[in-house]
Formats: C-alpha cells, sequence, structure tokens
C-alpha cells in the first residue's frame, strides 16, 4: 500500500474544492445559504413545538383518561387491597384503556408493583421516588424494546363515608377513593395506592417523523423557488457593476467623455456619481495635458524652423572663419575662438535637425522608404562613412546573411547614435553583431564600460535625458536614442537597452526578416 500513498495524495490536491467564482454566482450562493438557513432555523423551531405540543397532548389526554377510570374503579377497591385486588384493579384498567392499549400496574405502601400482563415494561425506579415525593401524578418518557414510551404514576386519595378526612385502613372499611392529579392534599388523605400504567407513543412518533419527512419534503422546492428572487437580487445588483465595467472599459479605450446614469440613493448610486466624476475630472485633465503637449511640440517646431535660417548663415560664416584659422592668418587666440564659435554651431545645428526630426515623428509626417537590403552591408557602410572601418575601438560581427526589409537612412541614423553613444559613455572595444533568429533579426551594439546604472534603465529613451545629471553638458541633444527609437519603430522593431553581465551597455535592435516585413511605404 505505500507505493500508492503520493498518488492519492496528488489526486486530493487535484479534487480540492474552490471557491465559487463571480459575483453572481457569489451572490445567489450566499442568498440561497441566507434562505437556507432562515428555512432550516423556522423548520426547526415549529418542529420543536409541534414535538413538545404533541407529546404534551398525549401526556395530557392519558393523565385525564388515567383518571378517569380510577375515579370510577378504585371507589370499589376494599383496604388495604391484597396483590390479588391489585392485579384485579390492573386487569380492569388494561381492558378501559382501549385504543391507548397502556399497561397498568398497582402498588400499595411503597410495594413492588403488580400487574395483570406480561408484557407490561417495568416502572422506573425514578417515577415511583417522584410519585411517593410529591404525592401528586407524575409522568416520564422511556424507551422499552427500542420504542418509546409514556410512563404515568398517580396516587390514589381517599375520604370516609362520614366525611371525615382520615381512615382506619387496617380494620379493612371502605372507603370512597380519588385519583390525585396535583391538587393540594396533605399527606393523611393519601391511601398509599399508587397505580402505574404505560403505554406506547407509536401513534405520535408517526405524527412527528411525518413533520420531519414533510420537513424534507418542502426544503428541496422552497431552495428552488428561493432561486427567483435570488437571480433577480443579483440582476439588480449586478446591472449597475456592469454598467461601471463597460465604462470603465471606455474609459480605458480613451473614451473619456463617457458618462452613466445614476438612478436611485443607494450605495451603488453613490458609486456611479463618483465615476462620473472621476471621468470629468480625467477628460478636463487629459485635455489641459494634450493643449500643453500641443503646445510644447508646436513651440519646439517653431522654434527649430526659425532657427534653420539663421543657423544656415552662421554656418557658413564659420565655414570661411575655419579656413582663415587653418590658414593660419589669424591670432592664436581668435583662432581658438573661431574654432570653439565653429564646434557649438556645428552642435546646435545638429540640435535642431534633432527637434525638427522629432517634430515630424509627433506630427505622424516621418516618410519611410523601405528596401530590401542585408543587414551586414548596411552596418559596413555606417562604420565606413563614420570612419570606424579601420577603428580599433569598433569591431563588426557579421558571421551570417542578415536580409530585412527597412528604410537605410533611418537603420543608419539608428546604428550611428549606438555606435556614437557606445564610444562616448562606454569603453572600448564596441562591438556590432549582426544575428538572425528565425524571422527576426537582431543587431546589438556592445561596450565595455560600466554599464547603465540600474535606476537610469527605464528612461534611456526618454527626451532630453542623461543619465549624470551633474555633467549636463555631454556634447549631445539628449535627443539621439529617443530618435533611435522612433526610427525602430518606423521599421516595425523595437530597440531595448539592458546590462551586460560581464559588464557594458547592450543595446538591441530587432528588425522583421525580409519574409516577414510589410510592403514599401
Amino acid at each position: 500500500m505505500r507505493r500508492f500513498r503520493l498518488p492519492l495524495r496528488s489526486a486530493a490536491r487535484g479534487f480540492r474544492p474552490h471557491a465559487p467564482r463571480g459575483l453572481r454566482v457569489r451572490l445567489v450562493v450566499a442568498f440561497l445559504l441566507a434562505a437556507a438557513f432562515g428555512a432550516l432555523l423556522t423548520a426547526g423551531l415549529t418542529f420543536h413545538r409541534a414535538r413538545a405540543a404533541i407529546l404534551d397532548r398525549a401526556e395530557e389526554t392519558a393523565v385525564a383518561d388515567l383518571r378517569t377510570q380510577l375515579d370510577s374503579l378504585a371507589p370499589d377497591l376494599t383496604l388495604p387491597p391484597t396483590a390479588e385486588d391489585l392485579r384485579g384493579l390492573t386487569r380492569q384498567l388494561d381492558q378501559a384503556g382501549g385504543a391507548r392499549a397502556w399497561h397498568a400496574s398497582a402498588s400499595y405502601r411503597g410495594g413492588e408493583p403488580v400487574t395483570a400482563s406480561p408484557g407490561t415494561p417495568p416502572v422506573p425506579a425514578e417515577l415511583r421516588r417522584a410519585v411517593q415525593d410529591s404525592g401528586r401524578a407524575v409522568h416520564q418518557r422511556t424507551e422499552h424494546d427500542g420504542r418509546p414510551w409514556l410512563a404515568l404514576g398517580m396516587p390514589v386519595a381517599y375520604t370516609d363515608d362520614s366525611g371525615g378526612t382520615d381512615a382506619d385502613t387496617d380494620t379493612g372499611t371502605d372507603a370512597d377513593a380519588y385519583a390525585d392529579t396535583g391538587t393540594s392534599a396533605d399527606a393523611g388523605s393519601l391511601s398509599g395506592l399508587t397505580v402505574y400504567a404505560a403505554f406506547p407513543l407509536d401513534d405520535d412518533r408517526a405524527d412527528i417523523d411525518a413533520l420531519v419527512t414533510a420537513a424534507e419534503a418542502g426544503a428541496v422546492p422552497a431552495l428552488a423557488l428561493a432561486l427567483v428572487p435570488a437571480l433577480f437580487a443579483a440582476r439588480s445588483v449586478l446591472r449597475p457593476v456592469r454598467r461601471l465595467r463597460h465604462g470603465a472599459e471606455r474609459i480605458a479605450a480613451g473614451e473619456l467623455d463617457t458618462r452613466l446614469d445614476a438612478p436611485g440613493r443607494d450605495e451603488l448610486a453613490d458609486l456611479t456619481r463618483s465615476f462620473n466624476t472621476m471621468a470629468e475630472t480625467l477628460e478636463r485633465d487629459a485635455a489641459e495635458l494634450r493643449r500643453l503637449e500641443a503646445g510644447a511640440r508646436r513651440f519646439a517646431a517653431d522654434v527649430a524652423h526659425e532657427l534653420r535660417t539663421p543657423l544656415a548663415a552662421m554656418a557658413a560664416v564659420t565655414e570661411v572663419l575655419d579656413e582663415d584659422a587653418a590658414s593660419g592668418v589669424l591670432p592664436a587666440d581668435t583662432e581658438d575662438a573661431v574654432r570653439l564659435i565653429s564646434e557649438e554651431v556645428r552642435a546646435l545645428a545638429r540640435t535642431v535637425e534633432d527637434l525638427m526630426e522629432v517634430s515630424r515623428f509627433d506630427a505622424k509626417a516621418a516618410p519611410v522608404h523601405r528596401e530590401d537590403v542585408d543587414l551586414r552591408t548596411l552596418v559596413t557602410k555606417t562604420l565606413q562613412l563614420r570612419g570606424w572601418t579601420h577603428d580599433e575601438r569598433v569591431r563588426a560581427d557579421l558571421p551570417e546573411p542578415a536580409p530585412a526589409r527597412v528604410d537605410p537612412r533611418r537603420i543608419d541614423v539608428v546604428l550611428g547614435n549606438l555606435v556614437a553613444n557606445a564610444l562616448h559613455h562606454g569603453r572600448p572595444p564596441v562591438t556590432v553583431a549582426v544575428r538572425v533568429r528565425g524571422d527576426r533579426v537582431r543587431v546589438t551594439v556592445t561596450d565595455r564600460g560600466p554599464g547603465i546604472p540600474d535606476e537610469a534603465l527605464p528612461y534611456v529613451f526618454d527626451r532630453f535625458y542623461k543619465a549624470d545629471a551633474a555633467r549636463p553638458r555631454s556634447g549631445g541633444s539628449g535627443l539621439g536614442l529617443a530618435i533611435a527609437q522612433e526610427n525602430a519603430a518606423l521599421n516595425d522593431g523595437t530597440l531595448t537597452a539592458a546590462n551586460h553581465p560581464d559588464g557594458g551597455a547592450v543595446f538591441t535592435l530587432t528588425l522583421p526578416s525580409a519574409a516577414s516585413s510589410p510592403g514599401t511605404t
């Protein structure tokens, strides 16, 4: 048996019960549980009261019948009675029991009860003591042969013919006797005769069982009927919740003008009104943000556009000055100033061009001209154009053909930005590797520098973001990586940044291969 423990334990885990899912199911289950609890509580209380009423009625009727029979038979009894007299009395009581079919016994002055029926259950000792101590009728429910029985004990009092309160029970005189059922009587009025009767409660038990059966039979229809209001209640609760969900989905989709009707004064109506207030605030704030963003973009585009003409003139002047500085006709101080101005003018011109490119991205006006190219050739041309082919700081790892359908100019901008960024912020050698992975082509640019700080990784592609705030002048505009990511997206690719486990930053450009690329735009 040992080898079966693990599968059985696994099966037990597989059949572990789960709580019902869904608000509708939970509401219906809760409603049904509440209805079932209420029905069970009501049925229990009703059963208890009905059972008590049935048994009380049986006890009261039995006591009344026994008292009636004793009032009729006891006066004919000679006191003190013999055993045969007691047996005769009990025989008459058994015959007078009729449909109740009780079994009577009698005792005199605490003697053993005498009965005329051999099937009479023994009188409980507790009942005998209770009758002797109280001097009045006592009843007790017992079990006999697996059946419920009701046992009665009733003392008999007597008076003499002269109306005295005492009788000489030793002379054998006749006396008027009566059954005492609990009325006040002193000890002198008791004759010493006690009659016991026991009868089965089968009919009463059948009535109680019928009550239980009726309650069980009515439980399932009651729960079935409770399901209908439960569904209606769940529907009334879930309808506004469903409207709130649809409203939240519409807001998440960008429909900030979504508003919901909020009838009623309950908590769900208050929640709906709060939702409408939230949506109104979001719409107002989003409109303000769009207005500010559009103004900022328009301002950047206007500034870049207005600066292009004066910068072109300044660039022409600096070219002339650069020629004079190179010819040596200028004093040394003037030559240094001219070279500084030329560098700053060129940097400003690059920044303006980057701003113009960003404005085209924002306006969705950046053109894309795709061609079928081998990325190995494109990487080689990028390195050649920038003088990195024979630079020991840059290495190319191009082991296999990598066909792709991309805009060569934009991919050249991406690769140039990545390599220049690696040379400026990292440490050589910088490796440019091209690999084909299924329907994707990956170009990785890796350096051996300190890498990118973890807190800066999520923001490296943000515009004007610089990881080292203490050195804002880095020689770039802060737009190079942002433009590179936009160009990658225009070619249906992605650009990500990470740190190599052995040190250094790794930028990965992923593009669709030629077989999976869209047509020319």
